[in-house]
């Protein structure tokens, strides 16, 4: 799972319907996808596997510090896709076309949402 959450809230969260007040803090979500792990291989091939599996690796907390390495992965799965298909899981559970699409997303929300914070969940 990839987030982009905004800062984390200061004050409790308080439900509108009862009023009761969670003592959780909370950060609002801008941005949240799910991809299989059985792309891991063709997101290593193509440079994007630590800014979306591993991004506190590269340092990264911020999208915007995810996004040279998104347009360039991205730039490299377009520019050979024979090579990159042949990562394709036989199962069909990790296709390039389903990947292609992740990354083009995740670029698109960290473009919108350059100052988010980056949260992954693996």
């Amino acid at each position: 799972d990839f987030y982009l959450e905004g800062p984390e809230e200061t004050e409790p969260c308080r439900c509108l319907v009862c009023g009761h007040e969670h003592s959780k803090m909370a950060r609002f979500c801008f941005f949240h996808r799910n991809i299989t792990h059985n792309l891991i291989a063709m997101a290593k091939a193509s440079g994007v596997y630590l800014a979306l599996w591993r991004p506190d690796e590269i340092n990264a907390t911020k999208a915007g510090d995810l996004i040279p390495f998104l347009e360039q992965g991205l730039a490299d799965l377009r520019a050979d896709s024979p090579h990159f298909k042949a990562f394709n899981e036989p199962n069909g559970w990790g296709l390039y076309d389903h990947f292609v699409v992740f990354v083009e997303v995740c670029l698109v929300a960290c473009r919108l949402y350059p100052e988010s914070f980056v949260r992954v969940s693996r």
